[in-house]
């Protein structure tokens, strides 16, 4: 072997070892996020996530509607979690702000910076690193789950849910989809797609209730919790 080639084999053992050590001092980053989590979350009680675009503007018919929602939320006695950001987000922890509930934000740094809403409740906000445990703390903490209109982040939360109600690993709760207009292409795929193919089942389509005002959303979960007890999700 060649006196370069040591140099060479030699740098990327010492990478090898560096990358090591970083991946298991990350566990404890990651253990530190879940404890947090977990301590302040499970002392708020009974909470309703709600999802959406970050990009809803103020004036949007959305961002309104989400407020309506919140605050309907709130004076029913439910907290309301966000992703703690702009848009639909801010919307729903202003709604419940307004209406003197509990207004939970579990906020991601990302590159390039999401800012926490000024809604939040000092007490109730959440800083997080990882999108995994983030997502864990929505659904542990949630007893329903209403979706606005949003992107690929709504949707990566929205379909998670699904797949952990439909095999079993959490218990059920309501999710709602709010605008029906937004959502119809992507339910006719659902349907005329995975449905035929098998790839799902008539019941899996149970799993979501599909609705066009605030008040039918919040309806929605008052409805269920009519028949089903509160509890924890996991």
């Amino acid at each position: 072997m060649t006196g370069e080639n040591r140099i060479r084999n030699s740098f990327a053992n010492k990478t090898w070892q560096e990358i090591k050590v970083k991946d298991s001092w990350q566990i404890f980053k990651i253990m530190a996020e879940f404890v947090d989590g977990f301590e302040k979350l499970a002392k708020i009680g009974p909470c309703v996530s709600i999802f959406g675009s970050a990009r809803a503007a103020e004036g949007h018919d959305y961002y309104q509607m989400t407020m309506e929602i919140a605050r309907l939320l709130a004076e029913k006695g439910y907290g309301v979690i966000s992703g703690g950001g702009p848009g639909i987000m801010e919307a729903a922890n202003r709604g419940a702000h307004s209406a003197g509930g509990k207004s939970v934000g579990l906020n991601i740094e990302l590159p390039h910076e999401q800012f926490h809403n000024k809604y939040i409740d000092r007490d109730k906000l959440l800083e997080f690193n990882y999108f995994f445990v983030r997502k864990v703390m929505f659904m542990k903490y949630s007893q329903g789950y209403i979706v606005m209109p949003g992107g690929f982040g709504t949707m990566d939360e929205l379909f998670e849910a699904i797949t952990l109600i439909q095999t079993g690993k959490i218990a059920r709760f309501p999710i709602v989809l709010v605008g029906s207009a937004y959502w119809e292409g992507l339910l006719d795929w659902v349907n005329k797609t995975m449905l035929s193919s098998t790839y799902i089942s008539a019941e899996d389509l149970k799993l979501y209730r599909v609705v066009d005002t605030a008040e039918e959303a919040v309806e929605h979960i008052f409805r269920f919790y009519d028949k089903y007890l509160l509890k924890p999700n996991f």
